[in-house]
């Protein structure tokens, strides 16, 4: 057999014995260097492997080991060692007798295995001798920032600008790890961290998603979006079809969400009174209080109409205020000498 030098690959996101049966077989089968001392090295000697700890020369010492037995595994570090991988594939090219070198993975990061990575760096941050402006925001204080990160998602959605998204949607997951984190330490109540959240969503989709999960049957969509309602409902105990909306969110979306939460399940709740087109002599005479009632009850009714169409009322607006926007630009640009 010929002389080979066995570079072996492992995700360091993964715990240091999951090895493939091919890798565990190489590295109790031939020598193993490795570079330093790691979790990796501990877990391969208590499998009855030696293990050689090179601090330097590393490319003469496989070379040395490889003409004493045949074959030796380098246990890489946790970047994989490249720079050892271009060294010895130079050397081998220019003294092709010397050994062969193989690349071998004895494990491979899983999906989501960067979100692990995630959790650590945020870890780090907010910390002890962490970022100091981390470790001194609270739930209050974050909230606007997670409000204003969720609005740029949206805005690279409706612009279509899926590069941007895929950043946006860093900076809302940055917001989940950040609250995530601060929560470990609170000391009002149980602590929860970023584990219970993620064990909770599980669970959640899970019950939500029998047709997938149960083997029960799918059904049309509007049936799955009823099975979700039923169980959701039964979760939550809710005593009223408007619990769970968001009262925080635009005032046009939340009119919206409580009309559409009303239909679905056949309530024919007439509209408040004055509702209907403006008159500007009737807001001109009555107080405050009751130009603003007017005024709200006929964006009500006008949200409603924009339902009954198929529209979105909030879209709309964005979209003519956006429109307006130009314009005013346009006129800022016709002033200018």
């Amino acid at each position: 057999m010929s002389a080979r030098i066995v570079l072996l690959v492992t995700s360091p996101r993964l715990p240091a014995g999951l090895l493939t049966a091919a890798a565990w077989d190489v590295v109790r089968a031939h020598p193993v260097l490795a570079g330093t001392e790691s979790e990796l090295t501990g877990a391969v000697r208590a499998a009855g492997a030696e293990v050689t700890i090179v601090a330097s020369g590393a490319t003469d010492a496989l070379l040395d080991a490889v003409t004493a037995h045949g074959t030796v595994v380098w246990l890489a570090g946790p970047a994989g060692d490249e720079s050892l991988a271009r060294e010895l594939g130079l050397r081998l090219a220019r003294q092709p007798g010397l050994a062969e070198l193989e690349l071998m993975y004895g494990s491979w990061d899983p999906p989501g295995a960067r979100l692990l990575d995630a959790v650590t760096v945020m870890d780090r941050l907010a910390g002890p001798g962490g970022d100091p402006w981390k470790r001194a925001q609270t739930h209050r204080s974050l909230a606007g920032f997670l409000l204003e990160e969720c609005y740029e998602a949206y805005d690279a959605i409706v612009t279509d600008n899926l590069d941007e998204l895929r950043e946006e949607l860093g900076d809302v997951l940055l917001q989940v790890l950040l609250h995530s984190r601060l929560a470990e330490e609170r000391a009002d109540g149980e602590p929860w961290s970023v584990d219970d959240v993620a064990a909770g969503l599980v669970d959640k989709m899970v019950r939500r998603n029998p047709h997938v999960f149960a083997g029960a049957e799918a059904g049309t969509l509007d049936e799955i979006t009823a099975s979700w309602e039923r169980i959701k409902q039964a979760e939550k105990s809710r005593e009223s079809v408007l619990e769970g909306i968001a009262l925080s969110q635009p005032a046009l979306s939340l009119a919206a969400k409580i009309l559409q939460r009303a239909a679905r399940v056949g309530l024919a709740v007439p509209l408040p009174t004055g509702a209907g087109p403006a008159d500007a002599s009737a807001v001109d005479t009555a107080g405050p209080a009751d130009a603003e009632a007017r005024l709200g009850a006929t964006l009500l009714a006008t949200v409603a109409q924009a339902r009954e169409a198929g529209l979105d009322a909030e879209a709309a607006l964005r979209r003519a205020a956006l429109a307006y926007a130009d314009e005013v630009r346009a006129a800022e640009a016709g002033r200018r000498p």
